[in-house]
């Protein structure tokens, strides 16, 4: 596993742009605003086709987070789905560390994150259209946010709607949470996309 993907506590995800949209693509930075990372989509040739005729959201998806090697630090699947989703977190190796649950309103969406034995490490919850959220643990205590705010030199380098930063408290310093709960971050990205 890197050795710096997980040292930061705060993320700044850009999405690049695709035109042919088949395929989501992330950058992933820091909070000195040095490139740590990405985040791919990977969608083979039948389900691009697919794409075409179905509706995105009963689609299967699978997301690599990867360090600035190119090393795979995370993976995020979901399979076919007809209504509410258990989207899988899996590490480096393979073995699943957590998954996600989605619990549908329509105004302000929740999803739960759970650990490997179902226990729930931390929910994510807030409003899409402001694209402000909330991080809070089991306790329902905050342990960090979801935004399109932020300021110093990040400010002058993200400018446009489709960045967002995902902030963990520095309190929290168990790599595998900080897998989970940024994978859940970016499954929110994904899944609020697919429901426009």
């Amino acid at each position: 596993m890197s050795s710096n993907f997980f040292d930061t506590n705060s993320y700044f995800i850009d999405e690049k742009v695709n035109y042919f949209k088949f395929e989501n693509c992330y950058k992933v930075f820091n909070d000195k605003g040095n490139e740590i990372g990405s985040v791919n989509q990977k969608i083979s040739t039948g389900q691009k086709l697919l794409r075409l005729i179905l509706n995105k959201k009963m689609l299967p998806f699978k997301l690599e987070i990867k360090d600035s090697n190119d090393n795979i630090q995370a993976t995020i699947s979901r399979g076919w789905t007809f209504f509410m989703s258990t989207i899988k977190i899996d590490d480096s190796r393979g073995h699943t560390i957590g998954s996600i649950k989605q619990k549908f309103t329509l105004i302000k969406p929740t999803f739960k994150i759970n650990d490997s034995s179902g226990q729930l490490i931390s929910e994510i919850n807030g409003d899409w259209k402001a694209w402000n959220f909330k991080i809070n643990d089991s306790r329902k205590k905050e342990i960090g946010t979801i935004s399109k705010k932020w300021n110093g030199a990040m400010k002058e380098i993200f400018t446009s709607a489709d960045k967002y930063n995902v902030n963990i408290n520095s309190d929290i310093t168990d790599t595998t949470k900080k897998m989970a709960i940024l994978s859940g971050a970016i499954t929110i990205d994904m899944v609020l996309k697919e429901s426009k």
